[in-house]
């Protein structure tokens, strides 16, 4: 579905093409279409089964508002779209996943910190940790309150001064 915004944009795009056919006019009309199709992260949650509508709006919800360092953008990452929350726009710091038979929140930070990664494994019993990754059935297997905690733990620890300390050392 178009918006009315997205349309006027796109012809607009079309006009600028037509009258200066350059490369980089090219090149943004074909990142402009491809961006027309994109969902929103609340598009995304409307498209998943009904049981799950609730705990990914909590989650998606918690993200926003206690890493102020994220964004948040629906792409595909391991052959499925998700939400995806990049840093300063930049690196994927979270995503959140809704696949055939568990949720999934993937947590970079968690990834990169044994301690973090052992403390929440041990408050969440019910969920499947991986190294980043926490899988989950519901609610009950991945609290909000707990979820809101770990948020804000991950969100003292920046992946992207991470990479750029880590290209330094090289």
């Amino acid at each position: 579905m178009f918006s009315s915004s997205s349309i006027k944009v796109s012809v607009y795009a079309l006009l600028l093409i037509h009258q200066q056919p350059s490369p980089k006019n090219q090149i943004f009309l074909l990142n402009l279409v491809s961006n027309i199709n994109q969902m929103t992260p609340a598009e995304y949650i409307t498209t998943q089964p009904e049981d799950r509508r609730e705990i990914l709006t909590a989650l998606h919800e918690i993200i926003l508002k206690h890493d102020a360092s994220v964004g948040s953008i629906v792409e595909p990452m391991m052959g499925a779209d998700m939400i995806i929350y990049k840093e300063d726009g930049k690196v994927m710091k979270y995503a959140l996943a809704s696949g055939k038979k568990h949720l999934s929140l993937h947590c970079l930070p968690m990834y990169m910190n044994a301690p973090m990664h052992s403390k929440y494994s041990a408050l969440l019993l019910k969920a499947k940790f991986q190294k980043g990754c926490i899988n989950f059935t519901g609610a009950d297997d991945l609290p909000t309150a707990i979820a809101a905690q770990l948020i804000d733990d991950c969100a003292q620890i920046s992946i992207v001064a991470m990479l750029e300390a880590r290209k330094k050392k090289r």
